[in-house]
């Protein structure tokens, strides 16, 4: 494993020791910002020395930096990206006897942190940047006692340094551009936990390229989604012209320009991500708002301009979903297809997140079925759509996987049981936790409910009834 630009810190008498677990693999942590951030700001600090634990480095039990044991240290922090990622960390603990303070933070917790609460100390709801050092120094409340998620009205500065390693985006500097989201899609949580959507000055992203050029020669733009950067032609051009492959994360297909994809395609892109989710009438009843015709042009442009390989993003179990919908999603890749482009189609089910006005869903998302038959039906949707490797490259994630992160990100402490067992679908029902995976009722409390995370819950009440009328009209 060969880094760049690591922090060159060693342990001395009187410094306290500070473990930064990402419970997953080297690639995601490497080009997690949550790391990279927590792994700067307590560096920094005269009184305190971080290193950095992976499950595919030392099995998480060492860290990278001096192969020192967890158990060693004195305070451990949990970056949670995602639910599935609980039971890495709980076995991490469990394997190393770390006995220290452990904090958790990230995402997940942010959603519900009602399913881990019991392996943590202390856990953090918001944005930790610049309260790293309070949080572990205790001088923040944290839950339950902090039932309020903290955030930044104004984005926090962005580091300068940064460890460039082989992550995701291959071997990349990562810079933010933005946090929230501006669009009002009604299955996703960053609407409701990150809004508003805040945006980095041009300068601010140059200052940072500029800063970094001599260890990176590709740079990844964060957010999510790059492309409703107000300046984001500006931004591609700008990083062009100091000689940087780029690599947005994503890119909406209704805001994407000629220019902008040739200079993407002149500096090393190869493929280009959309989200098209489902058919065009199911995308009005979630709030996509995009069309067909959006996504064809997108690839047309992609096409001309020399990207050789589109990735297309689709979720099946959406409330009101018929076959004619997946024949849409068939027919819209195969456009994609004849236009001779590469094309890589993923497809999830939909997990009913908290705080969004799908919360009160089934999973499955058909209201007043079994679960075990909303499952089947599910597994039957994923079946119809194998027919789409005729013509491209499939990856359909497993129903019954889905329905495991459901339980996780709609569970209360209950769930800790499962968390600390083997995992499996069965388990589910063995401990009585499928009630998770049935719709909630309107007026019930769920959860999540305590935290106050910037939002009035009627609102999501009064989208989530007109989903209702849509689809039954």
């Amino acid at each position: 494993m060969t880094e760049f630009n690591p922090f060159l810190k060693s342990w001395k008498k009187g410094l306290k020791r500070v473990a930064i677990v990402y419970p997953n693999r080297y690639v995601g942590g490497i080009s997690s910002l949550a790391v990279q951030r927590l792994y700067y700001e307590i560096n920094s600090s005269e009184n305190f020395i971080a290193e950095r634990f992976f499950t595919d480095v030392f099995e998480g039990l060492r860290s990278v930096e001096s192969g020192s044991e967890l158990k060693s240290f004195d305070v451990a922090l949990f970056t949670l990206q995602y639910e599935e990622d609980y039971f890495n960390a709980i076995q991490i603990i469990k394997r190393s006897k770390f006995s220290g303070v452990k904090i958790a933070g990230g995402p997940c917790v942010t959603e519900n942190p009602k399913p881990i609460a019991k392996f943590f100390d202390g856990l953090f709801v918001g944005e930790a940047d610049n309260l790293v050092l309070d949080i572990i120094e205790g001088k923040l409340e944290l839950y339950p006692r902090n039932r309020k998620r903290f955030l930044w009205r104004e984005l926090p500065e962005h580091q300068k340094m940064q460890v460039i390693g082989e992550g995701a985006y291959g071997r990349a500097l990562h810079i933010e551009i933005g946090r929230g989201c501006p669009r009002a899609c009604r299955f996703c949580i960053v609407r409701q936990l990150y809004s508003p959507a805040r945006w980095r000055k041009v300068e601010e992203i140059l200052e940072v390229a500029e800063e970094n050029r001599k260890i990176a020669d590709k740079v990844a733009l964060i957010a999510p989604s790059p492309s409703d950067h107000p300046k984001f032609d500006e931004i591609i051009a700008e990083l062009y012209s100091l000689g940087y492959q780029i690599s947005p994360s994503s890119l909406r297909a209704d805001r994407i320009s000629e220019e902008t994809l040739r200079m993407l395609v002149k500096s090393g892109l190869r493929s280009l991500t959309f989200a098209p989710e489902t058919s065009e009438r199911l995308r009005e009843i979630i709030k996509k708002d995009i069309s067909d015709e959006d996504i064809i042009s997108a690839a047309k442009l992609a096409k001309d301009a020399g990207i050789e390989k589109v990735k297309l993003y689709f979720m099946i179990g959406l409330p009101g979903e018929k076959l004619e919908d997946l024949e849409e999603i068939v027919s819209l890749v195969e456009r994609v297809r004849s236009m001779n482009l590469k094309v890589s189609v993923s497809v999830n089910p939909l997990v009913p997140k908290p705080h969004t006005p799908f919360q009160w869903l089934p999973y499955g998302g058909e209201i007043g079925r079994d679960v075990k038959e909303n499952i089947k039906s599910l597994e039957e949707k994923a079946r119809f759509l194998e027919k789409m490797r005729r013509f491209a490259e499939v990856n359909i994630e497993g129903v019954r996987k889905f329905a495991i992160q459901t339980v996780l990100s709609r569970g209360d402490e209950k769930v800790s049981k499962f968390i600390e067992l083997k995992p499996n679908f069965n388990l589910i029902f063995k401990l009585k936790l499928d009630k998770f995976l049935e719709a909630f009722e309107v007026d019930e409390e769920l959860p999540w409910d305590d935290l106050e995370v910037g939002y009035k819950k009627e609102r999501l009440k009064r989208e989530y009834e007109r989903v209702l009328a849509e689809i039954s009209a």
